[in-house]
């Protein structure tokens, strides 16, 4: 039993330290391949540790705990399935929800606030910077919607979107509209 202990051990290790280095390459050589069998639970980081801990758990219940064989493996293989559990719900599962993207639509600009850095003519363009809230701000091109000079430091709102240029009209004056 102890060489399937450290088998089980010596390949968890074996695994972690190829997919530490190779990860990137075996995933786009295997193109994923395993996409239309694998379960959320069983992600390979959390079979990798299971494996390791099984034989690891193993070697010492059957070196130190002095139970029969039939006892060492049902032993390990509930410490296996603690680990696996621990991992997945400590480590691979808060991972998987923190996934952010920077990235944006130019339609996600649509309503959003702005304030025009370089001013915009009747009929021309000028700039606007718009806060995209985590990713930062971004400058754009912009147009006046209402064909109104719009100086700089006033802040914004934006209307529509022509041709990647952003409408804008002053904020205040929307405001102004509504009451």
């Amino acid at each position: 039993m102890e060489a399937l202990y450290f088998g089980c051990l010596a390949g968890g290790v074996m695994f972690a330290l190829i997919s530490v280095v190779f990860g990137d390459w075996i995933g786009d050589a295997l193109g994923g391949v395993f996409d239309a069998v694998s379960f959320e639970f069983l992600q390979p980081i959390v079979l990798a540790g299971m494996v390791t801990v099984f034989g690891g758990a193993g070697i010492l219940i059957e070196r130190y705990a002095g139970l029969s064989p039939a006892l060492g493996i049902l032993a390990s293989t509930l410490c296996a399935l603690a680990s696996g559990l621990l991992l997945y719900f400590a480590y691979v599962k808060p991972m998987r929800g923190s996934e952010n993207s920077v990235g944006y639509s130019m339609n996600d600009l649509v309503g959003k606030i702005g304030e025009i850095t370089v001013p915009v003519p009747e009929k021309g363009y000028g700039e606007v910077m718009v806060h995209m809230g985590g990713s930062g701000n971004t400058l754009h091109t912009a147009f006046s919607f209402d064909g109104d000079w719009i100086p700089s430091g006033v802040r914004v709102v934006v209307v529509d979107i022509s041709e990647g240029t952003l409408g804008v009209s002053e904020l205040e004056k929307q405001k102004k509209g509504l009451e």
